[in-house]
């Protein structure tokens, strides 16, 4: 008789955790078939609004390229239409789930200035972005050069500017490290600045002429703007020429290269001399 009291006790607690068990799963089924379908009802409206927002940034985008406005405005314009369907799905989502937005907003709104205040330089970037994205001082695919770098522009984002340079090397420049700076835009085409020096005793016409030619032989030398061919310099040992012609931004560095090398040859064909620097040294008797 004793026993089975004993047993009896024993079994108590492990009665009473079944009936806590049961009592939880009885708790979540309730809340499951509660809040189940409103569950699953804001994932679907969530994953609508995220292709709705696609399609209509898409339609948006093919609308502005027939108005022909700058690839970085069209990202921009795009991003936010997508940004603001994907907050009114979300907000319809919350609805739905009965979550009262009033102290959320309001919570949201206190954290932001608190997020604010700690992402000021970010805030500087985004601020510069929007100045460089609507003032448009240089856009995609042209060669400028500010903040002691330069190169071809790649990419402008709200953040950053991503400049290429020839040697297939990127440098990102934040926006705020731009926007007051002095900027020197050269557009898709830039100017090569050469000098070559021929002996007083040339016919400087026969010289000109030969640079002339090379420059037209040149298939990356621009013809219009034309080519600048004069003399700049009366130096001490020569009569300096300067050759500035045009070429596109891609073909700066090469155009360079093969100038020099083709002005080369075509003086020595013609017989052109490019005099060394010369001194000439006299020594005085002082009479001694």
């Amino acid at each position: 008789m004793e026993g089975i009291i004993i047993m009896a006790l024993e079994s108590l607690p492990i009665t009473g955790q079944l009936a806590t068990l049961n009592q939880a799963q009885g708790k979540l089924l309730d809340l499951s078939i509660e809040f189940g379908p409103r569950l699953f009802a804001a994932a679907l409206i969530l994953v609508v609004g995220h292709y709705f927002g696609r399609w209509v940034g898409r339609l948006l985008d093919k609308m502005l390229k027939h108005m022909d406005l700058d690839i970085t405005i069209r990202q921009l314009l795009t991003r936010i239409v997508r940004g603001l369907f994907l907050v009114l799905f979300l907000v319809m989502a919350l609805q739905n789930l009965g979550v009262d937005l009033l102290p959320l907003i309001a919570g949201l709104g206190v954290a932001g200035a608190g997020v604010a205040l700690a992402m000021q330089g970010v805030l500087s970037n985004v601020a510069a972005g929007l100045t460089i994205i609507f003032t448009r001082p240089f856009r995609v695919n042209e060669y400028i050069s500010i903040a002691k770098e330069e190169g071809l522009v790649e990419n402008i984002s709200l953040f950053s500017t991503t400049l290429s340079h020839v040697d297939l090397s990127r440098v990102v420049i934040p926006n705020r490290k731009i926007a007051g700076e002095i900027l020197h835009n050269y557009g898709e085409i830039r100017q090569i600045n050469l000098t070559v020096g021929v002996a007083y005793t040339t016919d400087i016409g026969q010289a000109l002429g030969a640079v002339e030619e090379v420059l037209r032989s040149n298939p990356r030398v621009l013809q219009e703007p034309r080519p600048v061919v004069q003399v700049v310099t009366l130096a001490d040992s020569s009569v300096n020429i300067g050759v500035r012609p045009w070429v596109s931004v891609p073909d700066y560095a090469l155009a360079i290269g093969e100038l020099n090398r083709s002005v080369l040859e075509t003086f020595r064909q013609q017989g052109i001399s490019i005099p060394f620097p010369q001194r000439e040294v006299r020594l005085l008797d002082s009479g001694r």
